[in-house]
């Protein structure tokens, strides 16, 4: 019998690129009175804010619980911010959120830090 390669069905949907799915995320502290900082999140990122030693991106400052929320670069390249069970809540532009969708120009709180995102279009 022949040597026949094996063929698999790909779902082009998957494949094809989504416009800004390459594009990196920035998270910048804009905290008042506090030094700022510049997290980035590349494609397919999943990454924690905190205090603690444990979180991936951590921050000094009162009212932060040790993991407050969870930040996800999503396969369509938008960014969601799940707030983890804070014991202050997680806001985006103001409002208490439990999970939200992100845009560029949004500012996220966390106890007292606030964060604005940007997003590179590389």
């Amino acid at each position: 019998m022949p040597f026949r390669p094996a063929t698999r069905c790909v779902d082009e949907r998957k494949t094809k690129k989504v416009a800004g799915a390459d594009g990196m995320w920035i998270l910048r502290t804009i905290t008042e009175g506090q030094p700022e900082k510049t997290f980035r999140m590349l494609p397919g990122a999943i990454k924690t804010l905190g205090r603690a030693t444990g979180a991936d991106f951590i921050v000094d400052a009162g009212l932060v619980s040790r993991v407050h929320c969870r930040f996800t670069v999503l396969p369509d390249g938008s960014l969601e911010v799940r707030d983890l069970e804070s014991t202050n809540g997680t806001f985006v532009n103001g409002n208490k959120i439990d999970v939200a969708r992100l845009s560029a120009g949004d500012r996220i709180g966390a106890g007292r830090v606030e964060l604005i995102a940007l997003q590179d279009a590389e």
